[in-house]
């Protein structure tokens, strides 16, 4: 099984703990780190909307607030509730803007399932002009 599989196998984990009673909509994350650990998200939702955290952000608060701040990788699978997730499920602005404080954008991988198919951008293609200081 290849590093991207094993993510996305991962993704398709932690998606199964995801708390989306409001949208029906179900994601998981999987973070991958320069030295190999694995931090996994799910989408957490609330009947006040705005404090909802995609699984893509969970995962990376679960890494941050353990110590680590290099990444290599995230996959990211996501479908209603009753469906496989087998659809690129890109990660929203807010998120991608979260991948560029942490990660370089030229080398860390977005990876996605597409059918039986795995799918690979760089952050700087989903997200060409990052807000950086």
């Amino acid at each position: 099984m290849t590093e991207a599989q094993e993510l996305i196998r991962q993704a398709v984990i932690a998606r199964a703990d995801a708390y989306a009673p409001y949208s029906g909509f179900k994601v998981g994350a999987a973070l991958l780190t320069e030295d190999g650990k694995v931090y996994t998200g799910c989408n957490i939702e609330n009947a006040a909307y705005s404090p909802s955290l995609c699984a893509e952000r969970c995962a990376f608060a679960k890494a941050v607030s353990s110590g680590e701040r290099q990444f290599k990788a995230i996959a990211i699978a996501g479908a209603p509730e009753d469906e496989e997730a087998l659809k690129p499920c890109y990660p929203c602005g807010v998120c991608r803007q979260v991948m560029q404080e942490f990660c370089d954008p030229g080398q860390f991988r977005i990876i996605l399932r597409d059918g039986g198919d795995i799918i690979e951008y760089r952050l700087c293609e989903l997200l060409p002009a990052g807000f950086t200081l």
